[in-house]
């Protein structure tokens, strides 16, 4: 680990990609692009319409490619790149934009809606096109068992371990662009060393404000790029 290097975990959220485009996860009147949250985000509202569900990510998907990584990822990319101790970046979004910015030390907590995923097998694929309610799988060709690579409402977010084992050993701890309020990730600030560095980077203060040592206000293009240049100075 190089000198004023310490190991770095950064948290983003919605409020990250909102600047490329892309809209936040849920509106204050509790839908998701306009459609209940538990049709379109839940293993129940698969199981009821899979049309609907597969329609609805099929949409989100094509959305992805009329957007772009903005500056705020493209400074976390370079952050990676000139960080000289540990570092990881965890997302809830579902987005690809910061794997396009260019980082690679990166977990999508939530998935992917480039990825399907296989409920018979469990293989996961990488996936451009259109889903259809009854699309083959790719390994074993069981059809109707394909789902969006995506962790629904009561389902587990992904790599849990990795990412609390990355928590209780990290210096600094910066939160970009998340609301507080959509749990375990909320939770991940109380699990960092009470001597950590906590940076919230957001346009308000979060439901979880009181627990961070620091506060940049402000759209994520312009606190985020600022804060790596004073990181990296």
């Amino acid at each position: 680990m190089g000198a004023g290097h310490p190991s770095l975990v950064i948290l983003t959220g919605a409020g990250i990609s909102a600047e490329s485009g892309l809209r936040t996860f849920r509106a204050s009147d509790g839908l998701w692009e306009e459609h209940r949250i538990e049709d379109v985000a839940t293993p129940e509202g698969f199981e009821r319409n899979p049309e609907l569900v597969q329609r609805f990510y099929n949409d989100r998907r094509r959305q992805l490619g009329t957007v772009v990584p903005n500056a705020a990822h493209l400074a976390l990319a370079e952050l990676e790149k000139s960080w000289r101790g540990d570092f990881l970046l965890v997302t809830q979004n579902v987005d690809d934009l910061h794997d396009r910015a260019g980082n690679q030390s990166l977990i999508h907590m939530h998935g992917e809606l480039h990825k399907a995923r296989c409920q018979r097998c469990g293989g996961v694929f990488r996936w451009e096109e259109d889903l259809g309610a009854m699309t083959p799988c790719p390994s074993c060709r069981a059809l109707g068992e394909l789902r969006p690579h995506i962790v629904w409402f009561g389902e587990m977010p992904l790599e849990m371990d990795r990412i609390g084992e990355a928590l209780e050993r990290c210096g600094i701890f910066l939160a970009i662009g998340t609301s507080g309020n959509v749990y375990p990730a909320a939770g991940f600030v109380r699990m960092v060393p009470r001597t950590a560095r906590r940076i919230e980077l957001n346009l308000e203060a979060s439901q979880v404000a009181s627990a961070f040592s620091e506060h940049r206000s402000g759209p994520a293009t312009v606190t985020v790029p600022e804060l790596v240049r004073e990181l990296l100075a």
